[in-house]
């Protein structure tokens, strides 16, 4: 036997050695097409815990380094800064030790003599920041406890050169003045940058983290690190979301407000004790690798405005490659709690459904990963939380969740467009990534699960409206926020689609994502975006419910109805006064019922401030209502769309009863 021969049967002994090993350890499905397609769960079907759940609560097998990724070939955005950061959970996962080499090109036209940084941990300082006096300590049902504080040292600030720059420091409150908040800091730089030059400087930061509260902390052995380093501000050019003066956009961590940050490259290396398992924004790109009780995580990731991770040593990690139109080939990371280990379907579910809805409807999601984290139990905190390409759940409060696991996922990987890609400036225009991103998930959950809105109980929540286009802080209070920047924004955006169609919206909603992904657009150019595609003006609809704090209230009046002859026939002229209270939504349908049981539908316009309907008909007019089906989904006041033409005096008397039961039943809530 020769040689060669050998070589070739140890090769083919080799194959088959090899293709055992890979069924017997369940790499079996390596060999399948990646391509695979999201089912909605059965009904009430109890699914069966995956075999690694069952016997342990450590992943199956270590993370292994994201092979298939790789950076871009072709920036997708204009990378205003690079970051290149080390991170080190201390033992006690209270604290991060870190540094950063962090550069900054000017994008714009004029030479740069300073530059802002976010140290968004001080806003957990004391009960004096800003954020704690406007949140009081709560953010949504979460609460400060007594160890939610935390703050962000900077260490050394150095040019390459070794130049100590700490004392060119100056801390700035441009919002409010307040003193002792430390969460914007200005840097007057020894010399300008010129435009499209760079600046690069060392970076050396300690952080305190936070009981978990407000996006950030830890929970027992939880960790969830979100705006856990100096981050460069955003400077705006000329034109970006209407500017006429090139300048920075600052401001500090206030109790309503997310965040705003460019578009840049990280290179991350996390390094924690051996027992944890990282999630990260980005890919990972090589295996971790452990020594002396401590393990280090290398991540990358481009065209991202901000970068986030979480360690637990009790996270149940999961993983599945997803393909479809428009999702060129992700890799779906959970990083699951015990509690949740055996819903580990449902979350692929939910992601494979909004990845693919969303791609479809549009464009396409050109990350390679997508991570999903669920807190433990007590970590809501850091639940229900976007970040790029890395998302968190609702905490793991409860074996069965319901449709709310679904829903929270969906909506956060909305967040991937709106605030991802699209990068609004949540500061200042909060609804272009709340709103948008509460429509799509609406759209997702009767799409794959056939849950629908019930819009006009949601526009019922509407009890105080204010302008969209504004600052989060100019809210009285976070339920006003709340109810404005994601209820009352996606009932602006399903107003349009009711006025224009549905394929029309879906045109505005994709040239609008297309014309400004990887950019900071305006409430102006989005409705610039709707007049191009509608070719029509949008002025006194954008004035009154964005710019404007409007609902859109219509009544009826009055009606009188006289008996009247015409031809020798006895007929009724009944006359109908109908009033708007509010803004305009395109044309209103008007019911007029009579007592032969005829009805005579009237559409409106409602470019006055009222109408009066008058009809002649055989029998006299019973009742008239405006917009019986509810198409004008910004009219929160439905009580007065409805008016009978004659009351007895018995139904006159039950009327007056319910009236004051109503009234008193709202003065006892009032009491203490």
């Amino acid at each position: 036997m020769t040689p060669r021969n050998v070589k070739r049967i140890l090769l083919v002994m080799l194959g088959i050695v090899l293709l055992g090993v890979s069924v017997q350890y369940g790499f079996g499905n390596a060999w399948q097409s990646q391509y695979t397609y999201a089912l909605a769960p059965a009904a009430n079907a109890k699914q069966p815990p995956p075999a690694s759940a069952q016997k342990t609560a450590k992943p199956p097998t270590p993370q292994q380094p994201d092979t298939g990724a790789a950076p871009q070939p072709q920036s997708l955005s204009k990378r205003v800064v690079e970051y290149h950061m080390n991170v080190s959970l201390r033992e006690d996962a209270r604290h991060l030790d870190g540094d950063q080499i962090v550069t900054w090109t000017n994008p714009g036209k004029k030479a740069v003599s300073e530059l802002y940084f976010h140290l968004y941990p001080n806003a957990f300082l004391s009960k004096k920041t800003t954020f704690m006096s406007e949140s009081g300590g709560k953010l949504r049902e979460d609460k400060a406890t007594a160890d939610s504080l935390g703050f962000m040292n900077l260490l050394s600030l150095q040019t390459l050169e070794g130049e100590n720059l700490l004392p060119r420091l100056h801390y700035v409150q441009p919002d409010d003045g307040n003193v002792n908040d430390l969460t914007l800091v200005k840097l007057r730089l020894l010399e300008p940058v010129a435009p499209g030059k760079t600046v690069t400087l060392r970076m050396g930061f300690e952080v305190k983290l936070p009981e978990v509260f407000a996006r950030m902390g830890y929970s027992g052995n939880f960790v969830m690190a979100g705006q856990w380093f100096p981050k460069v501000a955003v400077y705006e050019t000329v034109g970006t979301r209407g500017r006429t003066a090139e300048g920075w956009n600052v401001h500090q961590y206030h109790g309503n407000s997310e965040f705003y940050s460019d578009f840049g490259i990280y290179s991350v290396k996390i390094n924690v004790p051996e027992s944890y398992t990282v999630a990260a924004t980005g890919f990972q790109t090589k295996t971790a690798e452990g020594s002396n009780g401590r393990k280090s995580y290398q991540f990358y990731a481009e065209d991202v405005h901000d970068f986030a991770w979480s360690a637990s040593p009790d996270f149940v990690f999961a993983e599945e490659a997803f393909s479809d139109k428009g999702v060129p080939g992700v890799r779906i990371k959970l990083y699951l709690d015990p509690l949740h280990a055996d819903l580990q379907e449902r979350y692929m579910h939910a992601a494979k459904s909004a990845l693919s809805k969303y791609a479809q409807w549009y464009g396409e999601y050109p990350y390679s990963t997508l991570s999903i984290v669920v807190p433990p139990k007590g970590g809501n905190g850091a639940g229900g939380m976007e970040y790029p390409t890395l998302v968190t759940a609702f905490a793991a409060e409860k074996a069965n969740p319901g449709y709310d696991l679904e829903r929270t996922v969906v909506h956060e990987i909305g967040h991937q467009y709106w605030y991802g890609m699209v990068a609004s400036n949540e500061f200042e225009e909060a609804w272009l990534d709340e709103g948008f991103t509460s429509y799509a998930e609406d759209m997702v959950m009767e799409s794959a699960y056939g849950l629908e809105p019930n819009l006009r109980i949601e526009a019922s929540y509407m009890t105080d409206p204010a302008p969209l286009k504004q600052p989060s802080w100019a809210y009285s209070s976070h339920n006003q926020y709340a109810e404005n920047v994601y209820l009352r924004a996606k009932l602006v955006l399903v107003g349009i689609r009711h006025q224009v169609g549905e394929k029309t919206m879906a045109k505005i909603m994709r040239t609008y994502f297309q014309k400004y992904k990887f950019k900071h657009p305006s409430t102006a150019d989005f409705q610039r975006v709707v007049e191009q595609v509608t070719k029509t003006k949008w002025h006194d609809y954008f004035s009154g419910y964005v710019y404007a704090n409007q609902m859109s209230d219509y009544s009826v009046e009055s009606i009188q109805v006289k008996p009247t002859e015409q031809d020798g026939q006895q007929l009724y002229e009944s006359t109908v006064l109908v009033k708007r209270n509010g803004g305009v939504s395109g044309q209103i349908p008007i019911t007029l019922q009579f007592t032969d049981g005829a009805t005579v539908t009237k559409l409106w316009d409602a470019d006055d401030s009222h109408v009066q309907l008058t009809q002649v008909h055989t029998a006299p007019l019973q009742w008239a209502m405006i917009d019986s089906e509810h198409s004008n989904v910004l009219d929160n006041k439905l009580i007065n769309n409805y008016m009978q033409a004659d009351l007895s005096d018995k139904t006159r008397i039950r009327w007056g009863i319910s009236v004051s039961k109503l009234i008193e039943g709202l003065l006892g809530t009032l009491s203490w």
